[in-house]
C-alpha cells in the first residue's frame, strides 16, 4: 500500500557512508500532518487520505476552512493535500502522521513546485540555438519562423517565449538516508524541486 506525508524543503547537506562515501542529500521536515478528511466509494467516488501540514492562524482562515479542521479537532493548515491508495484502516480522522512513517532504504516519490524564471525568451526556455551574431545578421535570439501563413494561427505546441518555471514536478525513486524522528526530518538522497521553505509532498515510490 501507498503511504505518504507532506513536508517543507528545508535545504541540501551532505552525509558520511561508514565506508567514507559522501552523498548528497535533501533535508525534509516532514510532519506532523493531520488527517483531515477520509474519502471513501461510498460518499465521494474513491478512497483517500487528505492530509492538512503547516498551522495557519485563524483570523487568515476563511469559515469553510475554519469549520473542516474544527472536525479533525486541528488548526487550519496552509497545505493540504489526498494521497490515494493508502488503507483506510490505518487512519483515523485527527490523527497526527509524523516522519517515522517511513523508513530508512525505503524509496520515494517527492513531487514540488519548481523555482519560478520569469517571463524567458526561447533561447532560455527551450535551449534553442542563437542565430549569427554579427551585426548585419538583424536575428540573433529570436524564435524563428511561426509556420505556414495559410494557416492563420500558431501551430499548437510551437515553442515561443513565455512564463518558465512555476511547474508541479515528481522526481522518482530517491533513497531515504536518514530519519530523525525527533525532529521529524527526513533525508533523501539526491536533489528534489522548488526553492528552500517550499512545500513537497513524499508518498511511496510507484517505481520500485
Amino acid at each position: 500500500m501507498t503511504k505518504g506525508i507532506l513536508g517543507k524543503k528545508l535545504g541540501m547537506t551532505q552525509v558520511f557512508t561508514p565506508e567514507g562515501l559522501v552523498i548528497p542529500v535533501t533535508v525534509i521536515e516532514a510532519g506532523p500532518c493531520v488527517v483531515l478528511q477520509k474519502k471513501d466509494l461510498e460518499n465521494d467516488g474513491y478512497e483517500a487520505v487528505q492530509l492538512g501540514f503547516s498551522d495557519k492562524k485563524a483570523n487568515k482562515a476563511i469559515k469553510p476552512e475554519l469549520g473542516h479542521a474544527k472536525k479533525a479537532g486541528t488548526t487550519p493548515k496552509r497545505y493540504i493535500r489526498e494521497f490515494r491508495g493508502i488503507n483506510l484502516a490505518d487512519y483515523e480522522i485527527g490523527q497526527e502522521v509524523k516522519a517515522d512513517l517511513f523508513e530508512v532504504g525505503e524509496y520515494v516519490d517527492v513531487t514540488g513546485t519548481s523555482k519560478g524564471k520569469g517571463f524567458a525568451g526561447v533561447i532560455k526556455r527551450w535551449n534553442q540555438s542563437t542565430g549569427p551574431m554579427s551585426h548585419g545578421s538583424r536575428y540573433h535570439r529570436g524564435p524563428g519562423s511561426m509556420g505556414s501563413i495559410q494557416a492563420n494561427r500558431v501551430p499548437k505546441g510551437k515553442r515561443l517565449p513565455g512564463h518558465m518555471g512555476s511547474e508541479t514536478i515528481t522526481i522518482q525513486n530517491l533513497e531515504v538516508v536518514k530519519i530523525d524522528a525527533e525532529r521529524n526530518v527526513i533525508l533523501v538522497k539526491g536533489s528534489i524541486p522548488g526553492p528552500k521553505n517550499s512545500y513537497v509532498n513524499v508518498k511511496t515510490t510507484t517505481k520500485n
